[in-house]
């Protein structure tokens, strides 16, 4: 079972919320998971600094995997993550930390 928490400084509508997961939920298929068993969590407006600064926007993703997948299967999911915060909610892929 995958776990996605999302955190960011930026305020996430309910609409946003639910185009992202639904996106995460294909995203998942990377390491071979599906929605069936994808539970997220979403954490906006919260206060974050990088690099000592928070005037831009923000996020830091957790994954937990229950069982395992590829290296490579990894690194794309976490491409696919942040394209997906960028695409939905303006963050930089330099400003995501997954």
């Amino acid at each position: 079972m995958p776990y996605i928490n999302t955190t960011t400084n930026i305020n996430i509508t309910k609409e946003q919320e639910e185009i992202i997961k639904s996106r995460y939920a294909k995203a998942v298929s990377v390491i071979g998971k599906s929605e069936a068993y994808l539970m997220l969590g979403f954490n906006s407006g919260v206060s974050m600094y990088f690099s000592g600064n928070n005037d831009s926007p923000l996020a830091f993703v957790e994954v937990k995997l229950l069982g395992s997948s590829t290296k490579d299967a990894y690194t794309d999911l976490t491409a696919e993550i942040c394209n997906i915060l960028k695409d939905e909610a303006g963050v930089d892929g330099s400003n995501c930390y997954v």
